[in-house]
């Protein structure tokens, strides 16, 4: 049984930083491609930052420069690092993981076939 579980979210004021954490087991975590998206009251769940199974990056054009997506490997763990929060960055922040490469389909939420169950950012000015 494949399982993400999110943590790190909470509360911070404009401008500030979190660290999502993303935990999986159940499967080779190495072999897929995994990534971090964010849904708001009211709007679609959208992709925020991808990494694939070699190390490779993509960003939603509103968070680039200020978010970093990482993993380790040996702890079969991803990480969000999100600098410079706005108001905006609101939402609930979701885990997702896929096997094979995306490539350049690293945003696109119907290509992910697991989900963790979500972590609450709260950005106030």
């Amino acid at each position: 049984q494949v399982q993400l579980v999110e943590s790190g979210g909470g509360s911070v004021q404009s401008g500030g930083s979190l660290r999502l954490s993303c935990a999986a087991s159940g499967y080779t975590f190495s072999g897929y491609s995994m990534g971090w998206f964010r849904q708001a009251p009211g709007k679609e769940r959208e992709g925020v930052a991808g990494i694939d199974r070699y190390g490779s990056t993509k960003y939603a054009d509103s968070v680039k420069g200020r978010f970093t997506i990482s993993q380790d490997n040996a702890k079969k763990t991803l990480y969000l690092q999100m600098n410079s929060l706005k108001p905006e960055d609101t939402a609930m922040y979701y885990c997702a993981a896929t096997p094979g490469q995306l490539g350049g389909w690293l945003l696109q939420r119907q290509l992910y076939n697991y989900w963790g169950q979500g972590t609450q950012v709260t950005v106030s000015s």
